[in-house]
């Protein structure tokens, strides 16, 4: 009987391979820091889901015997936690907390100081986010835990790479006409040490839900669900590059510290342009994916109130007035033949007149069709953009350099950061409906990337304010966010 519902089992199976290869039509890929790309094709991809289905399937028997025997309490044994919560605000400030809390201006938090335990804790040396965040999930010191910092420096070139992330391409490739096409696995390699102290609730059977904390790309894996945060690659293997295209020939279209920016012409109310993508797999190095940005602007462009532009990616179009936000507009670029890496941004118009000024987004890796692992499970992103829709992946995805390089303003940067900060919201709270027992974790970054930029408005002479911003005006932004 159990050789008749295997066999059953494998022939449906490889139907629904065969339905599934004719329908290919893109591949995943890795991206990281100078790694190129390295892909593994989709039928590959489907073979591969094919053999790990039918492997788990018939070994699943055992699996849960050697899952059991290694739990340390018995399967059925009634848990004594039943669900805690934990919500890290990460850069929040004690001190300015206590200030507006003897003021009167947090009741939520006075109420659970009063009903609890409301203590300044000691931070990690140095007292930096990637460094805290590791102490906190391994509880060991930098140390042990082997990070110091956003950077290292590589011991033979001391040039500087990620501290957190080794990203490297396959050694051995194929060329392909133009080209150059990586054979096999790229390694993408945690270099964080420790155990997450979630590893060892596993080992009791506890599930557990964690939600952007930093440190933890590529995700490792656990009993429940991980969304990575801090230290997640754009589409460019960046930790977030911003493109600004603008009609004032005063620029110029080398990369600046945090972006590239793009010099564009406008012909009948037209500009033609490109969107900057990943690096491309050919023979050239330095080449780059380009996707086409046509632009069409309304006839009176001089008129503020009916300023509108309609933009197309590609074969997709929408409308765009200045001063709103797009909303997550998908991108595609092709890798070579029939392989399509994805990404989604938004775009912001500054003007059009007297000068064209548009803002785009660092690229996102598409949490619904991932080049990356950024979840794990693989199908949790997925889970979540079906969910809600697109939402911002990348680690740092409050863009803080295109602040700086004033390619938006102050209240361009609070609109984005907002926009993210309601999308964690959304995921936090589905996770605590779904998480009854067991630990639910969630790390929202807003305090830190707002009291980041916002922080010499409450600073008396602070350097930074000489730009020109009106000081009143943004005097409270950090109060307003606690």
């Amino acid at each position: 009987m159990i050789a008749n519902i295997l066999k059953k089992f494998f022939l449906f199976s490889i139907f629904i391979v065969l339905v599934l290869i004719n329908n290919t039509e893109s591949a995943y890929a890795y991206i990281g820091p100078g790694a190129g790309f390295a892909f593994v094709s989709s039928f590959f991809i489907l073979l591969i889901t094919f053999f790990l289905a039918l492997l788990t399937f018939l070994f699943w028997p055992i699996r849960f015997l050697v899952k059991t025997f290694r739990r340390k309490r018995p399967l059925h044994t009634k848990y004594d936690v039943k669900r805690v919560v934990i919500v890290g605000l990460d850069g929040m400030d004690p001190e300015l907390a206590s200030q507006y809390m003897k003021e009167g201006k947090l009741p939520n938090l006075s109420k659970l100081s009063k009903s609890g335990t409301f203590q300044k804790l000691q931070t990690t040396l140095p007292a930096i986010s990637p460094v805290a965040w590791s102490t906190f999930m391994t509880g060991v010191d930098p140390s042990r835990h082997n990070i110091f910092d956003f950077l290292n420096r590589n011991l033979k070139t001391y040039l500087l790479e990620l501290s957190s992330t080794k990203i490297e391409k396959s050694s051995r490739s194929i060329s392909i006409g133009n080209y150059s096409i990586p054979i096999g696995k790229p390694i993408v390699k945690l270099l964080r040490k420790g155990r997450p102290f979630w590893n060892i609730l596993d080992e009791y059977g506890i599930f557990s839900s964690i939600i952007r904390v930093p440190m933890t790309f590529p995700p490792e894996k656990l009993n429940g669900t991980l969304l990575s945060g801090m230290c997640v690659p754009d589409l460019r293997g960046t930790q977030g590059t911003f493109t600004f295209y603008t009609s004032n020939n005063s620029g110029s279209n080398e990369k600046k510290t945090g972006g590239v920016h793009i010099p564009v012409n406008i012909e009948d109310h037209k500009i033609r342009t490109y969107i900057p993508g990943p690096e491309k797999n050919s023979l050239k190095q330095g080449e780059e994916m380009r996707i086409p940005l046509e632009i069409t602007l309304n006839g009176n462009t001089e008129a503020e109130a009916e300023a509108e532009a309609e933009v197309k990616v590609s074969k997709n179009k929408f409308r765009l007035k200045p001063g709103l936000y797009s909303p997550w507009i998908k991108l595609t670029f092709k890798a070579g033949p029939g392989i399509k890496i994805r990404g989604i941004c938004l775009f912001f118009i500054k003007q059009i007149h007297p000068y064209f000024e548009m803002y785009m987004s660092p690229i996102n890796i598409d949490p619904e069709k991932p080049s990356l692992p950024i979840s794990y499970p693989l199908s949790y992103s997925i889970y979540l953009s079906k969910l809600q829709g697109s939402y911002a992946t990348l680690g740092l995805a409050e863009d803080t350099w295109a602040l700086n390089e004033r390619a938006i303003n102050e209240d361009v940067f609070l609109q984005q950061v907002y926009k993210y900060h309601h999308e964690r919201e959304e995921m936090f709270f589905n996770a605590l409906d779904k998480t009854r027992r067991g630990l639910c974790t969630c790390v929202f970054d807003t305090t830190d990337r707002i009291q980041h930029m916002f922080m010499r408005f409450i600073t008396k002479d602070h350097p930074a304010n000489a730009i020109g911003v009106d000081q009143k005006k943004y005097r409270g932004t950090i109060e307003d966010l606690y």
